[in-house]
């Protein structure tokens, strides 16, 4: 007996980590714009010395990073877990590519902000 829940609460788990690893990254764009900002308010207030952000633009590239590991981790588990389930568990979607394309894409464009961060 066919039940199409099981493929759906696997792909409610891909959305899931979906949204965590765009959090991870988000936060990751924030630590690592976060030492510009301080360093923008010290010089705003006339404070010459003027501490370097290496420190927090590394890390936020490092959580970036990790953002788009999260998603491509997670994208690899759903595609062990939907080759493991039997054919007619399987839905007939009208767009079956869609989550792929959505869980890469997303990686990618973690990837291309790391390396967007680390030369800017």
């Amino acid at each position: 007996m066919s039940d199409p829940r099981v493929f759906f609460a696997a792909e409610r788990t891909l959305l899931a980590w979906v949204r965590t690893g765009l959090t991870i990254a988000a936060l990751g764009f924030v630590v690592a714009r976060f030492g510009l900002f301080l360093n923008l308010m010290a010089a705003s207030t006339g404070i010459s010395a003027v501490a370097p952000h290496w420190p927090s633009k590394a890390l936020g590239i490092i959580f970036v990073l990790a953002g788009s590991a999260v998603i491509l981790g997670a994208f690899h588990n759903h595609r062990l877990y939907v080759r493991s389930l039997p054919p007619e568990d399987l839905p007939k979607l009208a767009i079956p590519w869609l989550t792929s394309f959505l869980s890469v894409s997303i990686a990618v464009v973690g990837v291309l902000l790391a390396v967007y961060l680390l030369f800017a």
